[in-house]
């Protein structure tokens, strides 16, 4: 298949960046195969579960169908963990999906322990494709209770990009996230901040002192995010990078 042909019908299905999409199957397959992938991609199925990767945070991450696809707008949560992780950290990615962002930590810290978690078997089969080469050590369960007891008090930094679309917004994201993400992956529950709460709510026991914790919220739920963190006993932040349209809420344990 020509490359301009190529272009032309995914333009025609409404891909924004065809271009960039077209070179991207081009390289993956050829023949009966990248018409296959072509036919997928048309019909709505998301770039990144057609080729298997997305490219994140400067780093390559695994993605399999059925799992979370990390947003660029999360690699501005990375920045601030990996930014706030002292020499020889401890890190944890709770709602780990992939473990895109514990990756990214890694590839800018390696000297950290890195943990990460997920509810979702299919998440955590991938996130350890993704982590354990490098080192990292991924556990299967809800939010925090598959940590290991030794972590209580240790960890430096605990980064959740947990499910924060409020229910009613579901219907209006866009048809690929939509209709081909799990609902469970995104739903947040009536205002967005349900898994946020319950977050807030069990960080202190894990951060050390001076530890933090970081979650990606939209911008409208930024001040009720921060509020939960304060009701738990931390000092509340909230962090935003407008080129990504990305809003970070902090909980800092007193020292």
């Amino acid at each position: 298949m020509a490359y301009d042909e190529l272009v032309r019908r995914l333009r025609a299905a409404g891909c924004v960046f065809a271009e960039d999409e077209a070179r991207l199957l081009l390289g993956a397959a050829e023949g009966d195969v990248l018409e296959g992938l072509v036919a997928r991609r048309v019909a709505g199925e998301p770039l990144e579960y057609l080729l298997g990767w997305v490219d994140f945070a400067g780093v390559r991450v695994t993605v399999t169908s059925g799992v979370f696809i990390p947003r660029q707008r999360t690699a501005h949560l990375v920045e601030l963990a990996a930014a706030a992780l002292p020499a020889a950290g401890v890190a944890v990615d709770l709602c780990c999906g992939s473990g895109a962002i514990a990756l990214a930590v890694l590839a800018q810290r390696p000297d950290a322990e890195v943990h990460a978690a997920d509810v979702d078997p299919l998440s955590v089969a991938c996130a350890r494709e993704n982590l354990t080469p490098v080192g990292g050590t991924v556990h299967l369960g809800d939010l925090d209770t598959p940590l290991p007891a030794s972590l209580r008090g240790r960890v430096d930094v605990l980064v959740a990009n947990v499910p924060y679309v409020p229910t009613a917004a579901i219907a209006l994201m866009p048809a690929e996230s939509r209709d081909h993400e799990p609902r469970g992956l995104v739903d947040g529950g009536t205002d967005g901040l349900e898994v946020v709460r319950r977050l807030a709510a069990r960080a202190p026991r894990w951060l050390a002192p001076a530890g933090r914790v970081l979650v990606e919220t939209g911008a409208a739920q930024a001040a009720v995010a921060a509020d939960a963190f304060a009701r738990a006993g931390l000092a509340a932040g909230v962090h935003h990078d407008d080129e990504r349209g990305a809003t970070v809420v902090s909980g800092t344990m007193p020292s």
